[in-house]
């Protein structure tokens, strides 16, 4: 029974709602308190009362009314303004969450409901034992997502087995050793963990690639999108700055756990298996149901990759093509440093940037907005630093060209049929009117992958004096390889009577119709479907590739489409009484006309001076050099989604291999964060 001191005029009654363990049921109390008692004696009180023989370290107070959780246990209840009429939960800080992952296996594990959501993702990914925790977020679906996948029953039971992880101490049971200080190390070729201390049965749902669909499981999938849909999903990023109650998330409700920012830092083969094959589970479904274009030559590759990814995962003795002794990191950049030292040269010692050099050959150029028929007309090009000019012949050159194209803050669009031997560039240069649009024809594979790789640096103010020209030569080199149907020279082709597969299973449901009726007949007199024959024709470029090889290859075919990592958002300019679409990317920002689809123009992430939102009006201001300003408001999503999409990107920029996996958490939050 209470004293009378206690009912002294300060004292008032509180009530607390007290969440047990799953399962249980929970009990309320009423406490008497004053207004100057600190939150961590009020939860001291309470246990007391409880007298329940239970670890209650993890719970904490949360105040349903205001949304927000009393961390702060010094902080009296005063000072939160907490009052008698305040209904209190003390409930777990952990509670299980089940996460998609991006294969579309569904996992539950507890995750912290009372941090902020960065740090929930870090734990997350640290229990996934995926590196660069900081790419990732959480995506809730919009509700009417929800809802068509309820009435679609067929789609919704592919994924609906959920697969729960284990937890030692109320903290999550890791798959593997993981740490800043030692990183689990993979089977670069298998993607199996070295040393196997998984608490999974069976099939791990983390490192495993997930088997295709069938084409009938993957049709009913498959809802083409408008920009409109793209947007609205793009809307559901939870916010970074604040926890998971705070933005109405409740306990076994379903996020998707997604590779939201598309830089991905320091992927290695060695540390990164998880990682490498959720990335390339996240690539694939954004092929399969069309979330990003590509062209019927590209869904092949993506297709040959896929069919030879299944069979090497369903192979018990994966195929490998790694000869070469494992190199210590450690002693190669010693090696590197020695060899630097003594005036020898050094694999990665860049060139010198006082001699830049240059490319010189015949092109054709178009003009499209020139109001002319003409076809493409040839010209002698020169490209020297971050500028294309072109003259009318080569004895010309020595003159003034006809025109200078500047570079710097363009867009490098590939304009590519390998089989119908056209290598085109199209550029699109920022101007004040809008963006200025140039096509350029190259004669031959080589040719183009200079002239590309060229280009591509100079769009970031670089120039072919770095060293990464040549490697980026090699690539969109290996690119083109890939996409070509003959085989390579000295390598016979597979027999394909001797490879089955269900081809549709490895193409959007767009495409499997569209081959559905064409067959071709091989030497034995059997019909082979025309899709089959086509992705074992593009089967021979790969074939000898290793399983995590392959999957880098997908990855980076992925990075290659010119609509990678773009979000569209709804949005309203400054000065426009119409909705129009913001694009952004991993290193710009780009203006699309919602009517037409067409580009208006971009302005790069390089080139922002500062930004700032203006929360009373929901208006975000971004900066950029040359007196460049813009405004819009946000119609599709709250403008703080937008506010930190760029703030990330800007952050990930400030990444460097010096770090040693440390981030700088204050920095993000400074760059992302709200008005608080």
């Amino acid at each position: 029974m209470a004293t009378a001191a206690e009912y002294g005029h300060n004292s008032w009654e509180l009530s607390v709602q007290v969440d047990q363990r799953e399962g249980d049921e929970g009990m309320k109390f009423k406490l008497r308190v004053k207004g100057d008692l600190h939150v961590g004696g009020l939860m001291l009180k309470l246990v007391e009362k409880i007298k329940a023989p239970q670890d209650w370290s993890d719970h904490a107070i949360w105040w349903e009314k205001r949304s927000c959780w009393l961390l702060k246990t010094h902080w009296t209840l005063d000072k939160y303004g907490v009052q008698a009429d305040a209904d209190l939960r003390y409930t777990p800080q952990h509670k299980p969450l089940c996460i998609q992952l991006p294969n579309m296996k569904t996992i539950r594990l507890p995750v912290s409901f009372s941090c902020v959501v960065f740090k929930a993702v870090a734990e997350i990914c640290k229990a996934l034992n995926i590196r660069r925790s900081e790419e990732l977020s959480l995506l809730k679906l919009p509700d009417d997502q929800k809802k068509k996948k309820k009435k679609d029953k067929g789609p919704e039971s592919v994924f609906d087995e959920i697969l729960n992880m284990d937890m030692a101490g109320g903290i999550y049971c890791s798959l593997g050793l993981y740490s800043k200080t030692m990183t689990p190390t993979y089977d670069p070729d298998s993607g199996s963990p070295a040393s196997s201390t998984s608490l999974w049965f069976g099939e791990n749902p983390v490192t495993a690639c997930q088997p295709n669909l069938p084409q009938e499981e993957l049709a009913k999938l498959f809802k083409p999108l408008t920009m409109e849909d793209k947007a609205a999903i793009n809307a559901g990023w939870l916010d970074s700055s604040r926890s998971l109650m705070e933005q109405g998330i409740q306990e076994n409700d379903r996020l998707l756990l997604r590779f939201k920012y598309h830089c991905f830092f320091d992927l290695n083969p060695k540390y990164d298996a998880v990682r490498i094959t959720q990335l390339y589970e996240q690539a694939r479904w954004a092929i399969l149901l069309e979330e990003i274009d590509c062209t019927e030559e590209e869904m092949l590759m993506f297709a040959s990759l896929q069919y030879h990814i299944c069979k090497l995962t369903l192979s018990t003795e994966p195929l490998t093509n790694s000869n070469e002794p494992e190199i210590d990191e450690v002693e190669a950049a010693l090696s590197n440093l020695e060899s630097t030292l003594e005036g020898r040269n050094a694999d990665k010692i860049l060139e010198d940037i006082t001699d830049i050099p240059k490319l010189e050959d015949t092109l054709k150029l178009f003009r499209p907005k020139r109001l002319t028929l003409k076809p493409y007309k040839e010209y002698w090009f020169v490209f020297r630093d971050t500028t294309i000019s072109y003259y009318k012949n080569k004895e010309s050159a020595n003159k003034e060209p006809i025109e200078q194209l500047h570079l710097r803050g363009c867009e490098v669009i590939p304009d590519v049929n390998v089989t119908e031997k056209k290598f085109g560039l199209k550029l699109l240069m920022p101007a004040a009117d809008g963006m200025n649009e140039v096509y350029i024809r190259c004669d031959n594979e080589t040719q183009y992958a200079k002239w590309k790789a060229a280009c591509i640096l100079a769009s970031k103010g670089k120039t072919m004096a770095y060293s990464s020209y040549r490697t980026e030569v090699k690539n969109i080199q290996s690119f083109l390889q890939m996409k070509s149907l003959a085989p390579p020279p000295g390598q016979a082709a597979p027999d394909v009577e001797s490879m089955e597969m269900k081809a549709e299973c490895f193409v959007s449901p767009r495409y499997a119709r569209k081959y559905k009726t064409k067959q071709v007949k091989i030497h034995t007199g059997y019909l082979r479907s025309m899709l089959t024959t086509r992705i074992l024709e593009a089967l021979h470029n790969i074939s000898q590739l290793s399983l995590m090889e392959a999957k880098m290859r997908f990855i980076q075919a992925w990075q290659s489409l010119p609509e990678f990592g773009i979000k569209y958002y709804i949005v309203r300019f400054r000065g426009s009484k119409k909705d129009e679409l913001l694009g952004i990317s991993y290193n710009r920002l780009i203006r699309i006309d919602m009517s037409t689809g067409l580009l208006v123009t971009t302005w790069r992430f390089s080139n922002i001076k500062q930004w700032n939102v203006n929360w009373e009006i929901k208006q975000v201001t971004i900066e950029f050099d040359q007196s460049v300003s813009i405004a819009f408001s946000c119609q599709s999503c709250d403008c703080k989604v937008v506010h930190e999409y760029i703030g990330g990107y800007i952050f990930l920029s400030t990444r460097s291999k010096d770090q040693n996996e440390t981030l700088d958490e204050e920095l993000f939050h400074k760059l992302t964060g709200g008005q608080d």
